[in-house]
């Protein structure tokens, strides 16, 4: 038996519409599974679903913005009414922003903390349900090194990241030990240093950043495209079915030094 084979599985991937997201869906593609491309900017999310599609798997887009109950309400409504069930849920939606509390403006708080933590809220309020009736289901939240690890270097300082990161990590225990019971598993990944389009204009840019990341981090390296999807396949996948409220750091060591 393929512990990692998806087929006839139904995977909802939020933030799908590039970077991390994208790769995340054409992994659940290529392991059998159709998949539902939710982001706000359902454009982008139509290149994804064709690649998809071109794969042999059936891919719908889906315009949501998780900060805002009705917006996921609907996007939910639209999934099971192409699908007709949930099996799997990939809460990768997330923003990053810069700076220490002292200066942070209460806008960009919110903004962070309603996207990253009140995100998977909403989508969980509205997915578990249909989970809890079918017995099974599949939740993998993003969460970040950042969750664990700050920094002191001003430039680097993200304290609402760290926040709402850590408030992942939380959200993932208090939802992984009440829903087990019901064939539902809850589970995060923390991505270290990857590329994408909150990386790739910034970190990625700065030399003197990249740098120091390399030498702190035993990979002597960011993540590469890719690297990340194994792990969010396991706890997908019933590989990972007695697996329960762990936030699994992809990051090269980074954490561990």
């Amino acid at each position: 038996m393929n512990l990692f084979d998806l087929t006839g599985k139904v995977a909802v991937i939020t933030g799908a519409s590039s970077g991390l997201g994208a790769d995340a869906a054409r992994a659940y593609a290529e392991h059998g599974a159709d998949v539902a491309l939710l982001a706000r900017r359902k454009e982008k999310l139509a290149n994804v679903a064709k690649e998809i599609e071109s794969m042999g798997r059936k891919a719908i887009a889906v315009q949501c913005d998780v900060s805002d109950e009705e917006s996921v309400k609907n996007a939910v409504a639209q999934v099971l009414a192409a699908y007709g069930k949930i099996d799997i849920l990939l809460n990768n939606a997330g923003v990053a922003y810069g700076g220490s509390v002292e200066n942070l403006d209460e806008q960009t708080w919110d903004k962070a903390m309603n996207t990253n933590v009140k995100g998977i809220f909403l989508m969980s309020k509205y997915v578990v349900p249909g989970m809890k009736e079918r017995k099974y289901g599949k939740i993998v939240n993003i969460a970040s090194v950042n969750a664990i690890v700050g920094d002191k270097a001003p430039a680097l300082v993200r304290h609402v990241y760290n926040a709402s990161k850590g408030g992942v990590m939380g959200l993932t225990v208090g939802m992984a030990a009440s829903l087990m019971q019901y064939g539902i598993t809850v589970n995060a990944v923390g991505p270290g240093l990857f590329e994408s389009e909150m990386t790739a204009d910034t970190l990625f840019k700065a030399q003197d950043f990249m740098n120091m990341y390399n030498a702190l981090c035993p990979a002597s390296r960011p993540g590469r495209r890719g690297e990340l999807s194994g792990t969010i396949l396991y706890l997908s996948s019933d590989a990972s079915s007695y697996v329960a409220g762990q936030t699994i750091f992809v990051d090269g060591g980074f954490t561990v030094t």
